[in-house]
């Protein structure tokens, strides 16, 4: 009689880093040909963990060295706990679990969330990886993905139609410390759509559909830069990790001559202990150089691989693409090409990133922001500042937006000159730039204008700074005059209402006398005269409000 394993087969569909266009793992997935075994796997925790043991069998299999996603519903995790046999599957297969992403499939209705917890807690202490699957299109809770603190977020393709749900998405997966990733994307647009959202994976029919054997080449279209982090200290190392070649640090130099010589991809192996530690890194080109020399396979290829290895270098997951760089930066010029492996909060390797892919994205980050620069005062123009708003509407973050100009600067030009007048504009900016605290920037619309986004508690020292100083062209006294809108989390949807709320600020600040500050809140009438003499009020006076804040 028939089993139903015999009608049973696994189709694999890569998972793609949209930064490097590298494939980060493989998704397997069950395709029976007849019945209904993923029904019945939905209502019997037994069937379903079977199930993923078949699957990682199927994936030793085809010898595969990427990383795996198995897929096992929340019900069955809540219902086994610990999943013993796909533990001991794993370990048969010569893999380690730090290799395995448990991809937890909703439904979580009636799922006893402290068992499902307890669950997920003893398979991340076994090394586990997992990723919580349906997000957004699925019954999972907000407070139990809070819980699951999960490495990876999975949402549906559909919900790239409502770009601020991703973006927000994406905000809760930097504090959680998770990726987030797209699925189901079919379409070039709804490639570009995720990336501009803040995806940083993948996968879909338009990468690569599901097939029967493990496709580590995919087509990946060619997309711009994704969204520009809030900082200047660099893109998260977490966009730019590749899967790493992983052996036990017992390993022969004979297994990582095969591994080497089977994969021509693979840059280095990393040996690791017990626990999934880094404790010797073994680059391809040394590594090979010294077994193919004179005597060198008779005297190495029993012996550990270690001994032909170097100390390794590491960063956490948290670190930034200028943090990476600072480590390959450190130690002998023969080692700038070792791969970086990338360690989580318990050290264990969770892949290795690149120096090429650092680089190329620098550069290219670099070179966007060049184009952007205004060519007298080096600041970038408005698209950047714009941009950052936006971030920060999405993250749901009070900001305030400035406006600031030069007052009568066409007579600055016409009685100072047109030289004068670039050298004050020039000054000015060099002032707001260096009073420019923590996370306030600074951008250069163009001729006497600038924008100024920054927290509302740097207002008032960023304004004295630029007020206060005694400006002057040609021996001419000039002022200044500034506007600002306060805008709280929901009282604008992007960054033209903003602006749209600057612009009678910006009318108002011109009309005082003398060095001007207003100061208005985004979705209220009215503003606050913080400096200048209005003009009707007697010489001499000057309107004093109370501190802006966002109370």
């Amino acid at each position: 009689m028939q089993s139903w394993t015999d009608t049973l087969h696994f189709a694999f569909q890569p998972v793609v880093n949209l930064t490097t266009g590298g494939v980060t793992g493989l998704e397997i997935l069950a395709r029976p040909e007849a019945g209904d075994i993923l029904a019945r796997a939905r209502r019997e925790p037994e069937l379903d963990g079977q199930l993923a043991v078949l699957a990682v069998r199927a994936a030793a299999r085809k010898e595969t060295l990427l990383p795996l996603h198995v897929n096992v519903f929340a019900g069955t995790l809540a219902d086994l706990g610990g999943l013993t046999p796909l533990h001991n599957a794993v370990r048969e297969a010569g893999r380690l679990p730090w290799e395995v992403t448990l991809d937890v499939v909703p439904p979580y209705t009636h799922v006893p969330q402290p068992a499902l917890l307890e669950a997920l807690a003893a398979l991340r202490d076994q090394g586990f990886r997992i990723s919580a699957d349906g997000v957004g299109d699925g019954d999972a809770p907000l407070r139990l993905l809070v819980d699951i603190a999960p490495d990876l977020v999975k949402l549906d393709a559909s919900l790239l139609a409502r770009p601020a749900a991703v973006r927000a998405m994406r905000t809760l997966c930097d504090e959680l410390g998770a990726l987030l990733v797209v699925e189901g994307v079919e379409t070039e647009p709804q490639c570009a759509a995720a990336l501009s959202a803040g995806a940083q994976w993948a996968q879909g029919a338009l990468f690569a559909p599901p097939s029967r054997l493990p496709a580590a080449d995919v087509y990946v279209p060619h997309l711009g830069p994704g969204p520009e982090p809030e900082t200047r200290s660099g893109p998260s190392v977490r966009e730019f990790v590749r899967p790493a070649a992983l052996l036990p640090v017992t390993a022969s130099a004979d297994q990582v001559r095969a591994l080497l010589t089977g994969s021509p991809e693979v840059s280095g192996v990393l040996l690791v202990d017990r626990a999934g530690v880094p404790v010797r890194s073994v680059h391809r080109s040394r590594f090979l150089l010294s077994m193919s020399g004179r005597y060198g396979h008779a005297l190495y290829a029993d012996r550990p691989a270690a001994k032909l290895g170097d100390p390794p270098r590491t960063v956490g997951v948290d670190a930034t693409a200028w943090e990476v760089l600072d480590v390959v930066a450190v130690g002998g010029r023969d080692r700038t090409s070792d791969d970086v492996a990338v360690v989580d909060r318990n050290g264990r390797c969770v892949g290795v990133v690149r120096l090429a892919d650092l680089v190329r994205a620098l550069a290219e980050n670099q070179v966007e922001e060049a184009a952007g620069l205004n060519p007298l005062t080096r600041l970038p123009g408005s698209d950047a500042i714009t941009g950052k708003a936006d971030r920060r509407i999405a993250a749901g973050r009070t900001f305030a937006l400035s406006w600031l100009d030069i007052d009568h600067f066409k007579q600055v030009n016409d009685g100072a000159g047109f030289a004068a007048g670039d050298e004050l504009i020039r000054s000015v900016g060099a002032a707001l730039q260096s009073a420019a605290a923590g996370n306030a920037r600074v951008g250069h619309i163009g001729g006497d204008d600038f924008l100024v986004l920054a927290d509302p508690e740097g207002l008032v020292p960023l304004a004295a700074a630029v007020l206060d100083a005694p400006w002057s062209a040609g021996g001419h006294p000039v002022t200044l005059s500034l506007a600002t809108v306060l805008c709280r989390p929901g009282s604008v949807a992007d960054h033209r209402q903003s602006a749209a709320c600057l612009a009678p600020l910006k009318k108002a600040a011109k009309s005082l006398r003398g060095a001007s500050w207003v100061v208005g809140h985004a979705g209220q009438a009215g503003y606050e005269i913080r400096r200048g003499v209005p003009p009707l009020a007697p010489a001499g006076t000057e309107a004093v409000g109370a501190e802006p804040g966002v109370g």
